[in-house]
């Protein structure tokens, strides 16, 4: 490697860990011995920093020594310290943590599950953010450029959006929507109206993330369209290839929406990719999320949605529990570590009637205030630009001026 201007290493995720082997290799070669020794590490170290991306298992890699070998060659590398080889395996996760200086989860509540599960490292935490200028819809990006000068350069200046009028702000809302229920009905023939309160749900399609959940109880959730507002639901998301489990979930979420047929359009888009997603965050009303706690690490989808004034109604895990203020930002299902699956359930549908289906339809202008706040608080923050500058504070710290 040719990296002698490189002066940090970020890891982002394991995958990139045997990385960590070739800086030792180099490192060993430059001191002109055939062994490794403990400062190898030392240097190594003052090199990496890791940031690990979820507490799911399958995120992190483990293999076979023989087959590590049987790929990468014979290597002498865990005759250093058992922290390399950790468990009689090529963990690259623990390869990561042992070879890197900083470590951090992708939100405050994932560093302290990663805490735990890495108790011998220190686990600091800094919340992902999403690309404000590529996510934000054109009739936002309209509506920001007419009131808030310079918000693609400062992201922070989006706080200024408390000030934009109610009748602009429903005027891009509705703009984004029309654009997305067309899009919907185009693609599906499924009838939606772009009046009535739509649902958006748009992920990866796996069990943890449990898409479903709103689709638990058929006859509630039919009873709350028909008596407190009419709902129409969208759902996206792949599985991955060999996620079977994910696969039966899409066909589960598919065969459910049949049942309730015209009394509540319920639609799963095909193909979803970065242009839909796109569609979606800005083009439905509410954006949905019930992941099983403590699993998701931090989610993004939601933090797109906010910055076109799509509120979250979500359970609290990942970056939900920071960016939650209730009734102001977006609503809460359940409270903080709530794993029961009925009981969120039972949440989702308390808080729908409650509160979010008669602030739709009852108070227009409350409605409105929720979606600024979800600009003003969330987009404001929950963006690259102030995670980036996070990094460059707590972590990178390169460059003249920075202590080493």
């Amino acid at each position: 490697l040719q990296h002698s201007a490189i002066e940090r290493f970020h890891l982002n995720e394991g995958h990139a860990a045997l990385l960590t082997l070739e800086l030792l290799r180099e490192h060993r070669d430059r001191a002109g011995r055939e062994e490794f020794a403990q400062g190898d590490i030392d240097e190594v170290r003052k090199l990496c920093v890791f940031t690990t991306h979820t507490p799911v298992p399958a995120g992190h890699d483990r293999f076979d020594l023989q087959l590590a070998e049987h790929v990468l060659g014979h290597r002498n590398e865990c005759g250093i310290t058992d922290a390399i080889c950790h468990a009689g395996q090529l963990n690259l996760t623990y390869l990561a943590l042992a070879l890197s200086h900083y470590v951090n989860g992708v939100a405050k509540m994932h560093s302290e599950v990663s805490q735990h599960m890495f108790a011998e490292y220190e686990v600091d935490a800094i919340t992902n953010g999403v690309h404000a200028t590529t996510w934000v819809s054109p009739p936002f990006a309209g509506l920001f450029d007419r009131y808030i000068k310079g918000w693609q350069r400062d992201n922070f200046s989006l706080r200024y959006a408390l000030g934009i009028p109610d009748n602009d702000l429903w005027q891009a809302h509705q703009d984004a929507k029309r654009t997305f229920v067309e899009h919907v009905n185009r693609e599906t023939n499924v009838g939606f109206d772009p009046d009535t309160l739509t649902l958006g749900f748009g992920r990866r399609a796996t069990s943890y993330k449990r898409p479903a959940l709103i689709l638990s109880d058929l006859h509630r959730l039919r009873r709350i369209s028909q008596s407190v507002g009419r709902l129409q639901i969208v759902f996206a998301g792949k599985a991955h290839p060999r996620d079977e489990a994910g696969k039966s979930l899409i066909r589960e979420i598919v065969s459910l929406a049949r049942q309730l047929g015209n009394d509540l359009p319920v639609v799963y888009l095909p193909n979803y990719e970065q242009q839909l997603g796109a569609l979606m965050t800005a083009g439905v009303d509410v954006w949905l999320n019930t992941p099983e706690p403590p699993l998701e690490a931090s989610g993004t989808s939601g933090m797109k949605a906010a910055l076109n004034g799509v509120p979250s109604l979500s359970v609290l895990d990942g970056w939900w529990i920071e960016g939650c203020l209730e009734g102001v930002t977006g609503w809460a299902i359940g409270k903080r570590n709530h794993q029961i699956h009925g009981a969120s359930a039972d949440s989702l549908y308390d808080k729908l009637q409650s509160a979010v289906v008669p602030l739709f339809y009852n108070d227009r202008e409350g409605f409105i205030d929720v979606m600024r706040h979800a600009i003003a608080l969330n987009g404001s923050f929950f963006n690259t630009q102030r995670m980036l500058h996070e990094y460059m504070v707590k972590v990178y710290r390169i460059g003249p001026g920075w202590a080493k």
